[in-house]
């Protein structure tokens, strides 16, 4: 597979990069707060799915009585793209599409060690302001959960094979990466 889409290989042995806000993940460990758990129980929920998805279920699949912080996303469907009224779109989704959506969230679990995280990203035909990606991340602390949210956000929109197909009004359209 090729273009921005692709999946691209994860050095869990690599030193971590910045977050998206420029601090290394470790610094934003308190000390004393306890601990979350291996990678494999941090990640609560990771799917691509037909079916409708929400904040609200991405939410109660973090939450957690360690986490006084909990950050969620919202991505939704707009009527514009880049000018253009859009009308419609589909979401097409690679076979391996759920399998990456599970290799990311185990990523970003492993990056930031003291999150839990839940993530599913919808295919389909879907209706503007329906929601297409919705995430969650819950921390004991909320730069940590902001910052591990924007992070896995990215990292879904960079990699997971998901593309969509908009119509527009001016009956044109288009095949763009996903969230694009």
């Amino acid at each position: 597979m090729t273009g921005t889409n692709a999946p691209r290989p994860h050095d869990p042995h690599a030193a971590p990069d910045p977050t998206p806000f420029g601090v290394d993940p470790a610094t934003l460990r308190v000390p004393g707060d306890p601990a979350m758990g291996e990678v494999h129980e941090r990640v609560r929920h990771a799917d691509v799915t037909e079916e409708p998805v929400s904040t609200v279920q991405m939410a109660e699949a973090v939450t957690d009585a360690r986490c006084g912080a909990v950050v969620t996303f919202d991505g939704r469907v707009r009527d514009h793209d880049d000018g253009r009224d859009v009308i419609g779109l589909e979401y097409s989704a690679h076979p391996d599409a759920p399998a990456i959506a599970v290799r990311v969230a185990h990523a970003i679990a492993e990056r930031y060690p003291d999150v839990l995280v839940a993530v599913t990203h919808r295919y389909g035909a879907l209706a503007i302001g329906e929601t297409a990606l919705a995430c969650a991340i819950a921390a004991p602390h909320r730069k940590l959960a902001l910052a591990a949210c924007d992070d896995l956000v990215d990292t879904i929109k960079r990699e997971l094979p998901i593309w969509k197909h908009q119509r527009f009004a001016d009956g044109t359209d288009e095949w763009v990466g996903a969230l694009g």
